[in-house]
């Protein structure tokens, strides 16, 4: 469930990605007028690949506003959880658009270098090219910044993207600059490095979206910041099995165990984790929304010595990464715990090993060992 506010701050974030698109969207259209003008005046490939990679980037960023509407649609039956992960599906396209606008620049590129044509280099050409080396970088600051701000990692790349653009628009001025003292032609291979720089950046976009839709491991600061909150409640042991769920820019949810007393009632319990939950929220803007329980022993001094024990045994073991919600029942003489196990293992193995280095040091109790995954911090 949706906390109060959540839908203020989405609202706001989405205005500020479609502001800061816009803003894109015109000064690169007329950087592309302009540098194409220049282009075929000055029989340039350079500049005309420089003016094609500017129309690439505000079509980038149309995409991007279409992308964060479609986003921003309210949750359904449908799509319970909303329209958040349509972000990383622009994301794609505008990848997609990135590198083709590199390898057709590539191979008009290589066309010009078998079959080179000299440039006509006028000054007001190399007055609109020096202008446009400083408005990218001036552009790429303030939507690389915006895009912090707001956590949009579009517009982060936007700026980024515009920063670079400002390098490869300062290298084909130097180029000019080199053809107009020396009388050598470097356009064409100028225009083969700027296709480079651009097919690996669409490449970059490419594999960075495509790890957010396969899920990443979750921030480090988030997780331990997360476990901090929950702790620090004087009821809360520990708090482990941390898992986040990640459905779109700033939607994330949460599941977590919590280690708590064996004396604790269900209603103890769920008044516990309601608190909880709102303090997560409000400290990190995450949604809590399920809270599993271990319990612990709370009178049984031999319980204590057993899990220190037992502890010791696990931690011995090849892989394993942690032990916790261990439990003893004296009654039934069961003791049961969950052991995280590294990826570096096969988990059955691992598990196998677990289960006969305990059940050999105490062979009169039953023992139950949940593997768990590492999944965060």
């Amino acid at each position: 469930m949706e906390k109060e506010g959540t839908t203020g701050r989405e609202n706001s974030r989405d205005r500020v990605i479609i502001r800061t698109s816009i803003i894109g969207i015109v000064t690169n259209v007329l950087l592309a007028s302009f540098k194409a003008a220049v282009g075929i005046l000055a029989n340039s490939i350079a500049v005309t690949l420089d003016a094609v990679n500017n129309l690439s980037d505000a079509l980038s960023s149309i995409i991007t506003i279409v992308g964060t509407k479609l986003a921003g649609k309210l949750p359904d039956k449908k799509h319970p959880l909303g329209y958040g992960r349509i972000e990383y599906l622009s994301a794609m396209v505008v990848a997609g658009i990135v590198l083709y606008a590199g390898i057709t620049s590539g191979v008009e590129s290589i066309k010009h270098i078998i079959h080179p044509e000299e440039p006509d280099y006028g000054t007001i050409s190399l007055v609109i090219i020096a202008v446009a080396v400083v408005v990218k970088l001036v552009l790429g600051r303030y939507v690389k910044k915006k895009g912090e701000e707001v956590n949009s990692g579009s517009l982060v790349a936007s700026g980024s993207d515009a920063l670079f653009d400002a390098v490869l628009s300062g290298s084909v001025l130097l180029s000019a600059i080199i053809f107009l003292v020396t009388g050598l032609s470097l356009e064409a291979f100028v225009g083969l490095l700027i296709s480079f720089f651009i097919i690996r950046a669409g490449i970059e976009m490419m594999i960075e979206t495509i790890n957010e839709i396969l899920g990443v491991r979750a921030d480090r600061e988030t997780t331990l910041r997360i476990k901090e909150l929950l702790r620090e409640d004087p009821e809360v042991r520990g708090a482990y099995d941390l898992v986040m769920y990640n459905y779109g820019p700033d939607r994330d949810y949460v599941s977590v165990h919590l280690e708590l007393p064996d004396t604790m009632t269900v209603k103890e319990v769920d008044r516990l984790t309601r608190r909880l939950s709102d303090k997560v929220h409000r400290e990190t803007g995450v949604v809590l929304v399920a809270a599993g329980v271990y319990s612990y022993n709370t009178k049984d001094d031999e319980a204590a010595r057993i899990e220190n024990d037992v502890r010791r045994i696990v931690l011995e073991q090849e892989g394993v990464i942690q032990l916790h919600g261990f439990y003893l029942d004296q009654e039934t003489r069961e003791m049961r715990f969950d052991a995280v196990l590294s990826f570096d293992i096969d988990p059955k193995e691992g598990l196998d090993a677990i289960c006969a280095a305990v059940q050999q040091a105490y062979p009169d109790y039953h023992v139950y060992v949940s593997p768990d995954v590492d999944v965060s911090d």
